[in-house]
């Protein structure tokens, strides 16, 4: 296992939609583990392929409560598309990819994803809530869609203009750490 860096905005690799994986081996079980720990150390409940420069369609999150240890909940899925989404919630977000930024965004309340796991098996993840948010926000990030895209244009072009002030500034964003996706 290893920690990978994660992309961050405006990375052009990030707008890239990730190719479907034809074969799950060894190459796809070490994405996988290398994605977990990147994300826990982050840390973060999410964290897509595309976020690390990886074009592949694999994701890993675990929405653990906090009487629990990470890595009980942890979902490993390769190729998750949604295929039943239901109602409607607006939920505080953040992303791994897009520092220093949390804004409410508008998802689906339910969801259904099909994918594959690490071990050949097609499994169905139904989804509400915070789960449901996160599967959508990682499955967003293979289709090269950032959170900040679901944002008003207002909100996007001052983020960006705040992200080239620290960059002449050659400061990275900060503030307080809230729930990454």
């Amino acid at each position: 296992m290893a920690l990978r860096q994660i992309l961050e905005y405006p990375n052009p690799l990030l707008k890239k939609r990730a190719a479907p994986v034809a074969t799950i081996g060894g190459e796809v079980a070490t994405l996988i583990e290398d994605l977990a720990e990147t994300m826990y150390a982050a840390p973060g409940v999410g964290l897509a392929a595309t976020q690390v420069g990886v074009g592949q369609r694999v994701i890993v999150l675990d929405i653990h409560g906090e009487d629990e240890a990470p890595g009980k909940r942890l979902l490993k899925l390769i190729n998750p598309e949604i295929a039943e989404r239901e109602g409607e919630v607006v939920w505080e977000e953040g992303c791994l990819s897009v520092p220093g930024l949390t804004a409410p965004v508008k998802r689906a309340r339910r969801v259904l994803v099909r994918a594959w796991t690490p071990e050949e098996r097609e499994v169905e993840v139904e989804a509400e809530e915070l789960l449901a948010v996160a599967l959508q926000h990682e499955i967003d990030h293979l289709d090269g869609r950032l959170f900040l895209d679901r944002l008003s244009r207002l909100k996007r072009d001052l983020y960006r203009a705040r992200q080239r002030k620290l960059e002449r500034q050659g400061r990275k964003s900060g503030g307080a750490r809230p729930l990454l996706i």
